[in-house]
């Protein structure tokens, strides 16, 4: 007898079947599919809707998976933070800028933001909440801990690690999302979005980077 599938937890990696059906969610939501219903979705990805349920718990459970597994895909790499020094943290920033760069300027994300502020607005469900744990605030919070190491080597310093993760949030982002999203046809090329990275980080260097001592003048010891 074969087992049935287990409900996904927060921590969890999506199996490549259910992976399968979080994309058939995220091409229904770019078809236009704002009303999605797990019908829809059952159908598009071939399976019933007791394997939804089972895997997802509820519509909202389903939807909640959907924008954890499309910004999964935006992270700091990997860093050792007994070795971190200023080429790697300069690498993981920008790896981490152009990840997010491809992600806001994906059909999908354009799409999934598009109908999350709709319901946001309207009440029609809790998308907009669901995006905005699980996509804006959990990014936050797989930067932070390099943010963090980083002041601990003495490579950047600030205050608090929201405020500096939101700055450099916005030097990344500028306004490219809500110009996506009203519909501006901005060509997104890998050459564009790599040099926007690379100029997030050294601003964000320049705002938060730590100052070199001053170089000694003349008749100082």
């Amino acid at each position: 007898m074969t087992q049935a599938p287990q409900t996904i937890e927060p921590s969890d990696e999506p199996t490549p079947r259910q992976s399968e059906v979080l994309d058939a969610v995220l091409a229904l939501l770019v078809e236009g599919r704002d009303a999605l219903t797990m019908t829809a979705v059952a159908r598009r990805a071939s399976c019933s809707k007791e394997t939804l349920y089972k895997w997802f718990g509820d519509r909202d459970g389903l939807l909640t998976a959907t924008v954890r597994w499309q910004a999964s895909q935006v992270r700091a790499g990997n860093f050792d933070r007994q070795r971190l020094d200023a080429a790697a943290l300069r690498e993981s920033l920008e790896r981490f800028a152009a990840n997010w760069l491809h992600v806001i300027s994906s059909r999908t994300s354009i799409a999934l933001n598009r109908v999350a502020v709709g319901h946001a607005a309207s009440g029609k469900s809790n998308l907009g909440g669901i995006v905005l744990a699980n996509g804006r605030f959990a990014i936050g919070e797989r930067l932070k801990p390099l943010l963090e190491a980083a002041r601990a080597a003495g490579l950047i310093h600030f205050d608090e690690a929201e405020e500096a993760f939101r700055t450099f949030f916005g030097l990344v982002g500028r306004d490219v999302q809500i110009r996506l999203l009203l519909g501006d046809r901005l060509e997104m090329t890998e050459a564009e979005i790599a040099r926007d990275a690379a100029r997030a980080t050294r601003q964000f260097f320049a705002l938060y980077g730590a100052k070199e001592a001053p170089a000694l003048t003349a008749g100082q010891v």
